[in-house]
């Protein structure tokens, strides 16, 4: 749903900028492996380097048909004595049926996480800041944390065991459920400020990131997203898909790519996109930044390129084709 303008928008969306704010995400799909196998479990499953992992490091994947269209995305954190996977909620159901089938012959524990965690994002360039206050720690990085995207320490927030994780955008903390308002309330008292999960979205759209169930879904390969240099490793061994994506990365060209789109007013994400006549993508992303007006994201053909213009929706608007480098630096 496209995002209205509204001052309480406004004033969160400079929190975000200038400051930290906190946002729920306790409604992620969480699970977790445990075992002497789940690193090689895993790694036959997903598209980046799950076994080159050491305690304190993630990363990014995607896991895949056996054609190399997503099933869903996830980020994948050494937590020391399990890995934690993260999920979209929409994902979730398929990476634990997934991991359920395929485990069978390997010393790998499944567990549910999804309920009994909750995950708390700080977004803005004092997240660290507020993290090491809310955990009693010194400001500016005495928490030790690590300068890679997914990164992650345990450290006692508000009196509670977490795990703080190193974001594109800030940082996110990991704690029980039963511990999350003790949590939260140390985070507002160290300096965060609530926001709403629409803010939060114009953020991500401004960065280029494309989100599973929304930009994403089970016709895309990783590539035509521009996933690769994030979630896909083109040495580790084998995993599922793996074939079409090596093949399309070594030999072809995607038919389709992730865009930014300048619209001209506020469209409703699903309309169409059109290149003279010809349907080239739908709108998947479409929100109202205070910074930048109405934007979007969309896979589109590649004949549409950075610069065109195409026809949005019923021909009322238009749409000029922007490429993105998928970080905090994309311009608008």
């Amino acid at each position: 749903m496209a995002v209205t303008d509204t001052s309480r928008l406004g004033g969160e969306y400079r929190t975000l900028l200038d400051g930290c704010g906190l946002l729920d995400r306790s409604e992620r799909g969480k699970l977790a492996l445990s075992g002497a196998g789940a690193k090689e479990f895993l790694a036959g499953q997903v598209s980046n380097d799950v076994e080159a992992l050491s305690p304190g490091s993630g990363c990014y994947a995607t896991f895949l048909t056996p054609k190399g269209k997503m099933l869903g995305d996830l980020r994948v954190l050494d937590l020391g004595e399990e890995l934690l996977l993260d999920t979209e909620r929409m994902a979730l159901q398929a990476l634990f049926d997934m991991i359920r089938r395929f485990k069978i012959g390997y010393d790998v524990q499944l567990h549910k996480r999804t309920v009994e965690s909750s995950l708390l994002s700080l977004i803005g360039p004092s997240a660290l800041e507020v993290a090491a206050r809310a955990a009693s720690a010194p400001p500016a990085g005495a928490l030790e944390l690590g300068n890679s995207e997914h990164d992650n320490l345990r450290v006692e927030v508000g009196g509670v065991t977490s795990v703080v994780v190193r974001t594109d955008a800030g940082v996110d903390i990991l704690c029980d459920a039963a511990d999350r308002e003790t949590v939260r309330e140390a985070l507002l008292e160290g300096g965060a400020l609530p926001v709403s999960e629409a803010a939060a979205e114009v953020l991500r759209v401004e960065h280029g990131r494309p989100r599973y169930g929304v930009d994403l879904d089970d016709t895309v390969i990783p590539q035509e997203a521009g996933l690769n240099e994030r979630a896909v490793s083109f040495t580790k061994g084998c995993y599922v898909g793996q074939e079409t994506v090596a093949r399309l990365f070594y030999r072809g060209k995607p038919n389709r790519h992730l865009r930014g789109l300048r619209l001209s007013a506020p469209a409703e994400p699903g309309a169409e996109l059109r290149l003279g006549e010809r349907v080239v993508g739908r709108l998947t992303s479409a929100v109202l930044s205070p910074a930048n007006g109405p934007i979007g994201l969309a896979l589109v053909r590649r004949e549409a390129e950075p610069g065109a213009t195409l026809t949005l929706g019923d021909g009322e608007a238009h749409a000029v084709v922007v490429e993105l480098d998928r970080g905090p630096d994309t311009r608008w």
